[in-house]
């Protein structure tokens, strides 16, 4: 039974923000720390520096040779069934790292001679160099580090979608930054399902594996580096072809050298540019969030229903009457139509103090395309949604309403959605004037731009599903 089935959300995978996972299983896929680095929003930042203070704090430790330091810090570290992610099969079950545990990844840490030298920067390079270090653990250790933002960020989404909060639930150990050390359990309001309390987690930092592999830098790296190196000295392992050009096999480099990471870290320590050319190349091309097929796969749930979005969309009456009804609607599309581009949806955002509201407001963690390029020029740490279920044409104050909404530091960007325009150019130079007059930029959409934009989510991958949103958005600052 996933999540929303338990409290009967009336929502499916690609409406909802967070993974539905099963309550009573686990889903595999896991929490990758370099995900979190895509997310240039304060949550994001917030997660980031807590997993590089913690790692900091063991390694430190244990260059200090403060052994059992360490291991206490990793001792805290509990698999995180709350979550229901990873490789447990039938019930979710949590594992502590334990004393044993935590003393033999603290040891491989202390013994590891990349841990010493400083080549370990951040905590995803152990799952390179370090031996006992997997998948799995690196998941979990992200996961307990970032436990109070997970809980932030479930009570919100937890209001948006109606899930119930428990009061008073133990919510887990949690980082403190400024002692460098775990506070005990604290009591948070939090869903609680017949399995258990639950922490929710965004989609866009689930992954199916973490973006840093052993494997791939072993075999894209070290590998070639040591066939280079075999070949430019005209060493043993070189065999000529008939044509005359050198070779060496994969299989002879790791008899004489070895597979493991014992054999990474000894040639990384002779060569460090190519731990530096993985960590660059990983930067060039961060991996990229799951996508709706991916969830419906993990989950064993549905892919969009695009045309059944659109319907109840257009369905709703326009009039006061259905307000309610249309922005209902419009969130549920658009969740799911700017997904993984735009994230954690929260209807009537409070602002200046709770005396103004936004329909909609999203974060922006696009990485490409539209959305992307609009932060990068623009003031767009969030974007903005008002919904007018008018029967005629918006007029000043509506615009007006949405620019008053917008501000250097939360941004300047925002969609205004209605049903139809009766002049939609005389509309759209409306928008350009509020653009030139430096109070934001607003993008008018009705019924007819969402059927379009959904003609383009259609067509095949790389048609530019948003190309309606670039060219409205060029006519506001031609």
């Amino acid at each position: 039974m996933r999540v929303s089935e338990q409290f009967h959300l009336n929502r499916t995978q690609p409406e909802l923000d967070f993974v539905d996972v099963d309550i009573y299983g686990d889903v595999l896929a896991f929490v990758d720390p370099r995900a979190l680095r895509l997310l240039r929003t304060d949550w994001g930042q917030e997660c980031v520096f807590l997993v590089q203070d913690f790692f900091s704090t063991v390694l430190k430790a244990i260059q200090e040779n403060r052994l059992n330091d360490a291991r206490v810090m990793l001792a805290a570290i509990r698999e995180p069934n709350e979550t229901h992610l990873g490789y447990s099969s039938g019930k979710a079950r949590g594992r502590a790292l334990g004393v044993q545990s935590a003393a033999d990844v603290g040891d491989a840490l202390a013994r590891s001679e990349a841990a010493k030298s400083g080549l370990l920067e951040d905590l995803e390079d152990t799952i390179l160099m370090v031996e006992g270090v997997s998948i799995d653990l690196i998941s979990d250790i992200t996961t307990c580090l970032i436990r109070r933002q997970l809980v932030e960020y479930t009570q919100s989404v937890a209001r948006e979608y109606g899930i119930p909060l428990t009061p008073g639930v133990p919510a887990g150990a949690m980082w403190n930054p400024l002692r460098h050390e775990w506070n005990d359990s604290e009591f948070h309001p939090l869903p609680v399902a017949p399995s258990g309390r639950l922490l929710l987690l965004p989609k866009a930092i689930v992954r199916r594996k973490l973006e840093y592999s052993q494997e791939e830098y072993y075999r894209d790296y070290i590998v070639e580096h040591l066939r280079e190196s075999e070949i430019a000295a005209n060493g043993e392992l070189v065999q000529l072809l008939k044509d005359g050009r050198p070779r060496v096999t994969r299989k002879s480099i790791e008899q004489k050298y070895g597979s493991g990471k014992a054999t990474i870290v000894a040639t990384t320590l002779k060569e460090p540019t190519l731990l530096d050319r993985y960590r660059q190349a990983k930067v060039g091309r961060p991996s990229s969030p799951l996508l709706h097929e991916d969830f419906a796969a993990l989950t064993d749930s549905e892919e969009p229903d695009w045309g059944q979005l659109l319907c109840a969309v257009l369905a709703v009456p326009p009039g006061h009457e259905g307000a309610d009804a249309y922005h209902d609607a419009a969130e549920r599309l658009l969740s799911a139509l700017f997904y993984p581009s735009l994230v954690w949806p929260k209807s009537e955002f409070p602002i200046h103090g709770g005396r103004k509201r936004i329909d909609i407001t999203y974060e922006n963690a696009s990485t490409s395309g539209f959305f992307s390029w609009v932060g990068q020029h623009y003031s767009a740490p969030l974007v903005f949604v008002e919904c007018k279920n008018y029967s005629g044409d918006p007029g000043n104050p509506e615009l007006d309403q949405l620019a008053g909404r917008f501000s250097p530091r939360r941004g300047q960007v925002g969609l205004l959605l209605c049903r139809r325009f009766d002049d939609k150019d005389l509309f759209i130079q409306r928008c350009r004037d509020t653009a030139a007059d430096g109070r934001g930029y607003v993008i008018p959409l009705d019924d007819q731009d969402l059927t379009s934009i959904l003609d383009a989510v259609r067509m095949p991958p790389g048609s530019g599903e948003y190309r309606l949103l670039a060219e409205r958005f060029q006519r506001l600052v031609q």
